[in-house]
């Protein structure tokens, strides 16, 4: 029932709601191609951890820390009983390590950085990333990371008994990566400025080309298919202020009927502008357990039997009743929402029962699958 709750304060929000323009900033629903971020990666060394890193049989991590120390002047054997194969070090671990560099991001600048466990490390609470360079996908060093781990969960285990809270071999470094280079783009090279619409809509693209024509009060601004606008600039205009300009422009906006459903976790959130056709659903089902349990059997006294082990076992089956739902016609969202609930519908039965809608014709919306 907590998921139907959740979704009738999605649909009620907006149920019978007609299909009425929205108001919105070019820039909340469109980006300026060119002017993008970048993902950069690398891959570093977590250490000062209680004994929760790495096992042995983890082989990189090790192979990472001899290198740090060979270029710190520290020699570690490669033969023998103390060779690097033979380190005992639980204090570390290897990880992965991701950011986004933003556009226009100078050296110096400082971005965020997620560190997670490429190993068998049960947990990188307490730890530090030591100086890891981050590569965008060309190669090139584009950051350096390094700093102390915020985690948003922890695992504690004592006695054979252990209790884990989120996912404690994931964590981020605040402000932990230091800009080394520029990503190189000039907007004064731009020829023409293409804006790009999130979600692709030709009706949309009209608008907006015509919102940015009447906002600079000449034809300007021209659809090139359903997600691409383009703007010619004058030949001296400052690009900066024209994308300023471009970007504060408010055009109407219709959003797209969506139904939206996480089957991994049950959520199903429903728009307003989701229209229903009239249909009957018939919903039931059988659930069918298997019960065991196991029994001593003990012999008689003076007998010369053996005590056994009797494993009993039940079947138990449940035909559920048949639930009917009748949406006529004109029916809303939260028509549909009352009657689920009304049922007893669980978060599988909506997902069922939303998919089954599509397929029939019933549901006059896309119907997105996570």
């Amino acid at each position: 029932m907590a998921l139907l709750s959740l979704v009738i304060l999605a649909a009620l929000a907006a149920a019978s709601a007609q299909q009425t323009a929205q108001k919105a900033r070019i820039k909340d629903i469109a980006s300026i191609e060119g002017v993008r971020d970048n993902q950069l990666v690398g891959y570093g060394l977590v250490v000062g951890l209680r004994g929760t890193g790495d096992s042995s049989q983890t082989v990189f991590p090790s192979q990472t820390l001899v290198s740090v120390l060979q270029r710190m002047g520290v020699t570690v054997p490669q033969t023998g009983s103390n060779s690097a194969s033979n380190m005992q070090v639980k204090n570390m671990a290897g990880v992965f390590v991701v950011a986004t560099l933003p556009p226009f991001s100078p050296p110096g600048a400082k971005i965020d950085v997620t560190v997670s466990s490429a190993g068998d490390a049960r947990s990188l609470e307490g730890g530090i990333l030591l100086m890891t360079p981050l590569y965008g996908p060309d190669g090139q060093i584009f950051a350096q990371a390094q700093g102390a781990l915020v985690l948003g969960g922890y695992v504690a285990a004592s006695g054979g008994n252990s209790h884990q809270l989120n996912h404690p071999t994931t964590g981020r470094v605040i402000g932990g990566a230091l800009v080394e280079r520029q990503v190189p783009f000039d907007l004064n090279q731009l020829h023409t400025i293409d804006v790009v619409l999130n979600d692709a809509d030709f009706h949309t693209a009209e608008q907006m080309a015509g919102a940015i024509n009447k906002a600079f009060g000449a034809v300007r601004a021209h659809a090139i298919d359903s997600r691409r606008i383009e703007i010619a600039p004058q030949p001296a205009e400052d690009r900066a202020q024209l994308l300023d300009s471009i970007e504060q422009v408010e055009v109407d906006v219709y959003p797209r009927a969506r139904v939206v459903v996480n089957e991994r976790t049950g959520t199903v959130v429903i728009g307003g502008t989701v229209r229903l056709q009239p249909v009957s659903i018939l919903h039931g089902g059988l659930s069918v357990n298997v019960i065991s349990q196991t029994e001593v059997s003990q012999p008689g006294p003076l007998s010369s039997g053996t005590t056994q082990v009797v494993e009993q076992t039940q079947v138990q089956a449940l035909d559920k009743p048949v639930n009917r739902i009748d949406l006529k016609e004109g029916a809303t969202v939260e028509d549909l929402v009352q009657e689920l609930q009304r049922t007893g519908a669980g978060a599988r039965d909506v997902i069922s029962i939303l998919q089954a809608m599509k397929e029939a014709g019933a549901l006059e919306a896309d119907l997105e699958v996570l």
